[in-house]
Protein backbone atom coordinates (compact mmCIF):
# COMPACT_ATOMS: atom_id res chain seq x y z
CA UNK A 1 0.00 0.00 0.00
CA UNK A 2 1.47 3.65 -0.89
CA UNK A 3 1.00 6.74 1.04
CA UNK A 4 0.90 8.76 -1.92
CA UNK A 5 -0.28 7.08 -4.88
CA UNK A 6 0.29 8.40 -8.00
CA UNK A 7 -2.01 7.70 -11.15
CA UNK A 8 -0.22 5.97 -14.02
CA UNK A 9 -1.24 8.32 -16.83
CA UNK A 10 0.39 11.02 -14.94
CA UNK A 11 3.80 9.58 -14.50
CA UNK A 12 4.11 8.23 -18.03
CA UNK A 13 3.98 11.73 -19.51
CA UNK A 14 7.57 12.86 -20.23
CA UNK A 15 9.06 10.55 -17.70
CA UNK A 16 11.39 7.82 -18.17
CA UNK A 17 10.35 5.76 -15.05
CA UNK A 18 7.67 6.70 -12.62
CA UNK A 19 7.61 6.08 -8.99
CA UNK A 20 4.15 4.92 -7.43
CA UNK A 21 4.27 6.63 -3.77
CA UNK A 22 5.78 6.09 -0.91
CA UNK A 23 5.21 2.57 0.99
CA UNK A 24 2.56 3.13 3.65
CA UNK A 25 4.64 1.65 6.49
CA UNK A 26 7.98 4.02 5.48
CA UNK A 27 5.35 6.80 5.94
CA UNK A 28 4.05 5.89 9.27
CA UNK A 29 8.01 5.37 10.67
CA UNK A 30 8.62 8.81 9.25
CA UNK A 31 5.53 9.88 11.54
CA UNK A 32 6.57 8.08 14.36
CA UNK A 33 10.36 9.04 14.44
CA UNK A 34 9.52 12.61 14.20
CA UNK A 35 7.57 12.02 17.20
CA UNK A 36 10.77 10.36 19.06
CA UNK A 37 12.87 12.91 18.00
CA UNK A 38 11.30 15.39 19.17
CA UNK A 39 11.31 14.32 22.82
CA UNK A 40 14.86 13.48 22.51
CA UNK A 41 17.28 15.33 24.70
CA UNK A 42 20.91 15.48 23.35
CA UNK A 43 23.71 15.65 25.93
CA UNK A 44 26.53 16.88 24.20
CA UNK A 45 28.92 15.15 26.26
CA UNK A 46 28.22 12.05 24.39
CA UNK A 47 30.71 10.49 21.98
CA UNK A 48 29.06 9.78 18.48
CA UNK A 49 29.06 6.40 18.87
CA UNK A 50 26.35 7.17 21.67
CA UNK A 51 24.39 9.21 19.53
CA UNK A 52 24.65 7.23 16.68
CA UNK A 53 23.05 3.66 18.80
CA UNK A 54 20.51 6.07 20.14
CA UNK A 55 19.40 6.74 16.66
CA UNK A 56 19.87 3.23 15.05
CA UNK A 57 17.34 2.44 18.11
CA UNK A 58 14.76 4.97 17.21
CA UNK A 59 14.90 4.11 13.79
CA UNK A 60 13.54 0.69 14.95
CA UNK A 61 11.67 1.67 17.18
CA UNK A 62 9.61 3.87 14.80
CA UNK A 63 9.20 0.63 12.31
CA UNK A 64 7.48 -1.22 15.28
CA UNK A 65 5.46 1.51 15.65
CA UNK A 66 4.70 1.47 12.06
CA UNK A 67 4.05 -2.25 12.49
CA UNK A 68 1.58 -1.65 14.60
CA UNK A 69 -0.06 1.07 12.75
CA UNK A 70 -0.14 -1.25 10.05
CA UNK A 71 -2.03 -4.03 12.01
CA UNK A 72 -4.41 -1.89 13.99
CA UNK A 73 -5.59 -0.38 9.72
CA UNK A 74 -6.50 -4.41 9.22
CA UNK A 75 -8.52 -4.34 12.16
Amino acid sequence: MKAFPVPTAETSINCHSAEFGMDLRDYFAAKAIQGLMSNYKYDSNWEAIQFFDIAYGMAEMAYVLADEMMKAREQ
